[in-house]
């Protein structure tokens, strides 16, 4: 409480002191309180609402409140008959001050989360208690901070019919770390509700975003920047909140792990002042942040560059950054739609969140054939996939093929630790299983499997898992003349995915499965790990 506050509230409880015939204390100006706890138990001090100010054996002074009751003040004389009984209003504030002497909040210790121990009983116990003592807030806060501290991604908070389940997805893979009650629960969920501009009794899916600074009670100051997608089930509802880092420097090219060839190709894409650029691939595998690093490399004087985003998800100085909601009062409002109004104040680099539907498809071509340089997402397994897509998406438009300059696909796998891998044999089932697929490379690039040493995961106290942080694994789709001649047939028969692919990698096109088996035969990585992520 600020100074002129508590100040405005002693001085109006000395008004109501005069009124009420009471003599009145301003407790603030008290520096050494004295503490008399064989008068009265702190229940007792809770229900009548009274603190023994002073006391010896024949005088007690008792501070009241002006909501104190002329009952407890006669109960209280007829109680203690053998000392002189006074009475002296205090400020509310006042008696909680003191209440807080007499009966102290239990400290929270906030123990930072060890995701070695996660798989104990004890230690989901432990941190399921630091949060069920804590405000809602500081719970908030905590879980966000702790997320970051693990590098995690993202945190599921999960209803299930008796407790609440609290998960972190730390490399890509789910750690439980928590239980909370279902009372605890709707405390927590009424302050992200709040923070994130979202109803609790909606019975539809939503969005939010949360981004404000939290002021913790150990003092701690946590900056909470989180995307909020929350949907009803059958128990209450679920929330899944992604995490932000905040940190400029993180979004660079150079952070991307691209090899030589690969950065070379998004060099010279990039620097081209017009055409299509899409990141493809499933939630949570970077997309985002492959687009935001490009957009910080063309960040430039030079340049105008506006982004169309659902949310604003990072916000970078000198760039023009426009928030889109799917509906608004009931009405959609398309990408397509504000494109079309961003193209008119001339950007040299419009970036789309998100490729949703066939307006903002031929919008997004269109402006990559009219001096821009496009910039978007879209969801699809594979660079040849997304291809097949956006041509279901747009018809046959000669605009596809002119358009495109570049489609990157994605998926982040774990890293082995390696400080503590294991190597070994391989197997002949595991070198038939990578021959399969590095066979598919051009011969120049085939790895030697003779002898063939692979690595897996080094259990240790520190590491249980074996893995530390994710890699990504890329193709990218580069149009040559062999795929322009397959894309422009003037036939109307169907072309797969697999036509494309086949006519791509002829061309030259890494798949992610050969890249990843690449980065399993470098030590990198595990088969299983592959295989778990691409299949």
């Amino acid at each position: 409480m600020s100074n002129n506050v508590r100040l405005d509230e002693e001085q109006s409880t000395m008004r109501r002191a005069r009124v009420l015939g009471y003599d009145y204390i301003d407790t603030s100006l008290i520096t050494d309180k004295a503490l008399f706890k064989d008068i009265l138990t702190n229940d007792e001090l809770y229900s009548l609402r009274v603190i023994p100010l002073q006391a010896d054996p024949h005088n007690i002074l008792y501070g009241i409140t002006t909501t104190t009751s002329q009952q407890t003040i006669a109960m209280i004389k007829a109680r203690f008959q053998d000392q002189l009984i006074n009475f002296a209003i205090i400020s509310d504030t006042g008696y909680a001050d003191y209440m807080r002497l007499y009966n102290p909040p239990e400290k929270v210790i906030y123990h930072d989360i060890d995701i070695k121990d996660t798989t104990k009983a004890s230690s989901i116990d432990t941190i399921s208690d630091i949060l069920e003592q804590v405000r809602a807030d500081d719970m908030l806060a905590y879980l966000v901070s702790q997320a970051h501290i693990l590098n995690a991604s993202d945190v599921h908070i999960e209803t299930q019919p008796d407790r609440v389940r609290i998960r972190f997805r730390i490399d890509g893979v789910l750690h439980i770390i928590a239980n909370l009650s279902l009372e605890k629960y709707r405390i927590l969920i009424s302050a992200i509700a709040s923070a994130g501009n979202v109803s609790t009794a909606s019975d539809e899916a939503q969005q939010g975003h949360i981004a404000h600074k939290v002021t913790m009670a150990d003092g701690r100051l946590v900056y909470v920047n989180v995307r909020l997608e929350t949907v009803p089930t059958i128990n209450q509802m679920d929330v899944v909140m992604r995490l932000f880092n905040m940190d400029a420097s993180m979004y660079t090219l150079d952070r991307l792990g691209l090899s030589v060839a690969e950065r070379s190709v998004v060099d010279e894409i990039i620097a081209k002042p017009s055409g299509l650029v899409m990141v493809v691939g499933p939630t949570g595998s970077g997309k985002t942040t492959t687009l935001y690093s490009m957009l910080n490399t063309l960040n430039t004087e030079s340049r105008k560059i506006i982004t169309i985003e659902d949310p604003v998800e990072y916000q970078f100085p000198g760039i023009t950054q426009i928030s889109v909601k799917s509906a608004q009062n009931g009405k959609d409002t398309s990408f397509g739609e504000k494109l079309r109004a961003v193209l008119r104040l001339d950007p040299d680099v419009v970036m789309v969140g998100e490729i949703r539907d066939m307006d903002t498809a031929k919008t997004a071509l269109q402006s990559a054939l009219t001096g821009h340089l496009v910039l978007s997402t879209f969801h699809a397994s594979s660079a040849s996939a997304a291809l097949t897509r956006l041509a279901d998406v747009v018809g046959k438009n000669p605009l596809l093929v002119s358009a495109i300059r570049l489609i990157m696909a994605q998926r982040l796998i774990r890293k082995l630790d390696e400080t503590t891998r294991i190597a070994y044999a391989a197997t002949p089932v595991e070198i038939r299983q990578i021959k399969l697929v590095t066979d598919t490379l051009p011969e120049q690039l085939r790895p030697n499997l003779e002898n063939l040493q692979l690595y897996k995961p080094g259990i240790t106290a520190d590491n249980p898992y074996g893995f530390k942080g994710q890699m990504a694994i890329r193709e990218q789709f580069v149009m040559t003349d062999k795929l322009r001649a397959l894309l422009e047939n003037p036939n109307d028969e169907i072309i797969s995915t697999q036509q494309i692919e086949t006519v791509a990698v002829a061309s030259g096109l890494r798949t992610m499965l050969q890249d990843a088996m690449l980065k399993v035969v470098r030590g990198e990585t595990t088969l299983e790990e592959v295989f778990r992520v691409v299949g």
